[in-house]
C-alpha cells in the first residue's frame, strides 16, 4: 500500500499533515504502508515517524534534518569532503566569542560573505566590505538570536561573474541552469531580485557541477533538492563549489509548477519501479 502525504501525489491512501505533527491516525496509516510519499515541506516529526515505521520513504530527508540550515549544510560539506568556499560556521554568538577570544580577527579576506542560518532568496546573505561590517553582521545575528533563530557563518567571497549554477535533483534526474545577475558586478543571483535564467552557457562547467552533485547525493542519499554551486571564472579551469542545498526550491527554472509536478511524478514513478 502506498501512503501519500503529498497534496498532489495520489497514493492508495492519502493524508495531509500540513502545519502539524503526525497524530495517532497518521502513525497507524504509516505502519500499514509499504511505501510513504512525503511533501517537500514536511516537519521533522513526520519524517522521523515515517522512517521509523516504513522502510521505503520518499524523499530522503536524513541530511536535511541531520544538518539543518546553512550552518548545518556547511558542516555536511566539510564532513563529506564536498568542495565549497572556505566557511566559518557558528551555532550562536557565544560560540563566535569563544572561538575568537584569543584571535579576534576572522581568518578571511575582505570582501567576505555573511549568512544567517535561515532565510531564502538571498534575504539573509550580505557582502561585507570592511572590518566595521563585522559589527553589523554580529548585530544582525544577535537580533535573530533574540527571537530564537540561532546560527550564522562567514564565508570566502568568490568572483563568479555574477552567476551561480542551480542543479535540481528529482530522484535520479538532474536539471541544471544558471542564475545570472543583471550585471556581473551585482552581488547575489536570486531570481527574486532580477536575475535571469541561462540554460546554455558554459556547458562544460554545468557538466562538472552535475558530477559534483551526483557524488554528494551518492554519499548522502539526497534525492529531492536544488543545489547551488559557484565557479571562480577567473581561474583557467574552474571547479564547482557548493554554496547551499534548497529542499524547498523555486520552479521557474524548471518551467513552472506544472512542469515541476510532471517531473516529480516521473521521478517518483522511477523510484517506485526500482523498489517493486
Amino acid at each position: 500500500m502506498i501512503l501519500s502525504f503529498h497534496p498532489v501525489i495520489v497514493g492508495d491512501e492519502n493524508r495531509l499533515c500540513a502545519g502539524r505533527d503526525p497524530d495517532a491516525e497518521d502513525r497507524a496509516a504509516i505502519k500499514r504502508a509499504e511505501i510513504v510519499i512525503l511533501p517537500q515541506g514536511c516537519r521533522e516529526s513526520l519524517y522521523s515517524t515515517a522512517v521509523q515505521h516504513c522502510e521505503k520513504v520518499f524523499p530522503n530527508y536524513q541530511a536535511k534534518f541531520r544538518y539543518p540550515g546553512k550552518v548545518g549544510q556547511v558542516r555536511l560539506f566539510q564532513e563529506t569532503g564536498a568542495p565549497h568556499p572556505q566557511s566559518l560556521p557558528y551555532d550562536n554568538l557565544e560560540s563566535f566569542m569563544d572561538a575568537h577570544r584569543d584571535t579576534p580577527s576572522i581568518p578571511l579576506h575582505f570582501p567576505m560573505v555573511f549568512k544567517l542560518n535561515w532565510g531564502g532568496e538571498g534575504s539573509s546573505v550580505f557582502l561585507l566590505q570592511k572590518p566595521d561590517d563585522i559589527t553589523f553582521a554580529l548585530t544582525k545575528a544577535g537580533a535573530c538570536q533574540e527571537i530564537g533563530q540561532n546560527g550564522f557563518l562567514f564565508q570566502e567571497y568568490m568572483e563568479t561573474g555574477g552567476r551561480s549554477l542551480r542543479v535540481v535533483v528529482i530522484n535520479e534526474t538532474l536539471i541544471s541552469y544558471w542564475r545570472v545577475a543583471p550585471d556581473n558586478t551585482t552581488f547575489g543571483t536570486s531570481l527574486a531580485h532580477g536575475s535571469r535564467i541561462d540554460q546554455k552557457s558554459y556547458p562544460r562547467l554545468m557538466e562538472k557541477g552535475e558530477r559534483a552533485v551526483k557524488a554528494l547525493c551518492a554519499k548522502t542519499g539526497i534525492n529531492l533538492a536544488g543545489f547551488d554551486l559557484v565557479f571562480n571564472l577567473g581561474e583557467p579551469d574552474p571547479e564547482p563549489r557548493f554554496l547551499e542545498i534548497n529542499y524547498f526550491f523555486g520552479r521557474r527554472g524548471l518551467g513552472g509548477s506544472e512542469q515541476y509536478y510532471i517531473l516529480l511524478h516521473e521521478g517518483i514513478k522511477a523510484w517506485l519501479e526500482k523498489r517493486a
